[in-house]
């Protein structure tokens, strides 16, 4: 079994890596997520990589976010 690492775009800029980890725990278990920001400021490019245990997890994420509005955004 492998995991399975997820695109999350237009994330908002407000978001943590601990929220989104709450947020696909309820699809299943999150190995880890990562929020991509600038390497000058340290702030968010509004887009992470969320990684998930199983590839079931990570197909029900998908079915449950996609299109779906997280922090306004």
């Amino acid at each position: 079994m492998s995991s399975v690492k997820l695109y999350v775009g237009n994330l908002s800029f407000k978001a943590s890596e601990q929220q989104l980890t709450e947020l696909f725990s309820q699809a299943g278990t999150v190995t880890s997520a990562k929020i991509i920001t600038d390497k000058n400021s340290g702030k968010s490019k509004g887009f992470a990589f969320v990684e998930m245990e199983t590839t079931e997890g990570a197909s029900k994420a998908k079915e449950m976010y996609h299109n779906y509005s997280f922090l306004d955004r």
